[in-house]
């Protein structure tokens, strides 16, 4: 059944993509925000305490309905599935920046692609040149489709495997989510205590996830050079996990990655955000024909993925 309820919400999303302004995402933000108002007091304990009811609680509901719908009904019970996965999983809650860049660029409208980079990352572009734009729209892209496609999948399957239904999805997103909004540089920022809590949950839930994401595009791309990347260059960036997908997409691509992050200051050589403190030492630099071999070798991957799916649906009824 996992294999037809991705399938089924993939093709939803693309049919019908959910606005930015969506219920949901507005029940997520509303649950983030009480919770860090009601549980989060300063304190190491408080901090994990309020990570712990804003990422584990929405995924255990998620099992409970699933759970309550097992005894009665299977396509009650997939309709729940397909709708957390239409809720959870999808490229269009991020590609449509992608696509805006990508056409800015072929149209050497360079001042629109860094406005839509700007607006997408939430930070001040500047006047960023050409390579560098087309370096951060690569790393970006690439993490969000690990973030909102491959670390969804791998999440959602591997607990469902367990039982828990659509519950791996929710947890995975959710702490996605508390990292990202939980940060210092933000307005409503929760206390450092919650912050160091979210971040580090994040590693641990995106460990196994960001690994199987960087070992299929491995797969799909060029898999001596993502792995000798993947090996040599993915310690060089702040944060391992998104290194190891960003060090698998430069090898998979041949292309020229890492560098300062958005927002960074280069006097001082600060990084900010996920990307690569350092400057690979092999690879193109960034072109526009690689934003084509991105969005092929993600594609290529998520038919990989399916493929997988559909052969374990497959063994599972067979045996």
């Amino acid at each position: 059944m996992s294999f037809f309820a991705i399938f089924l919400a993939l093709l939803l999303e693309q049919a019908r993509p959910l606005g930015r302004d969506n219920s949901a995402h507005r029940m997520a933000t509303a649950w983030r925000r009480w919770v860090r108002r009601s549980l989060d007091a300063g304190q190491a304990p408080h901090g994990w305490m309020a990570w712990s009811a804003a990422a584990l609680v929405p995924a255990l509901l998620a099992a409970m309905v699933h759970w309550l719908l097992l005894p009665f009904s299977d396509l009650l019970m997939f309709a729940w599935t397909v709708g957390v996965l239409y809720l959870t999983l999808g490229f269009r809650q991020f590609s449509h920046y992608f696509t805006a860049i990508r056409q800015a660029l072929e149209a050497n409208d360079e001042a629109s692609a860094r406005a839509e980079l700007a607006e997408w990352q939430q930070v001040e572009v500047g006047e960023l040149p050409r390579q560098e734009l087309l370096r951060h729209v690569i790393e970006h892209s690439a993490l969000a489709a690990h973030h909102h496609v491959f670390g969804v999948l791998f999440a959602y399957s591997v607990f469902a495997a367990l039982g828990f239904g659509p519950a791996g999805a929710v947890l995975y997103r959710m702490a996605e989510s508390l990292a990202r909004r939980w940060q210092p540089r933000l307005q409503d920022a929760p206390s450092s205590a919650a912050q160091q809590a979210a971040a580090q949950g994040w590693q641990w839930i995106d460990h196994v996830p960001a690994r199987a994401t960087a070992l299929a595009f491995a797969v799909v791309g060029n898999f001596e050079e993502a792995i000798a990347a993947w090996r040599s260059d993915a310690t060089r960036a702040t944060q391992t996990n998104d290194g190891i997908v960003l060090a698998a997409t430069a090898g998979a691509i041949n292309v020229r990655l890492g560098g300062l992050g958005l927002g960074a200051n280069p006097a001082a050589g600060e990084a900010g955000g996920p990307e690569l403190s350092g400057v690979w030492s092999e690879g193109r630099e960034p072109q526009n024909g690689h934003l084509t071999s991105l969005v092929g070798l993600v594609w290529r991957s998520v038919v990989l993925w399916l493929l997988l799916l559909a052969l374990m649906t497959l063994a599972r009824s067979v045996g």
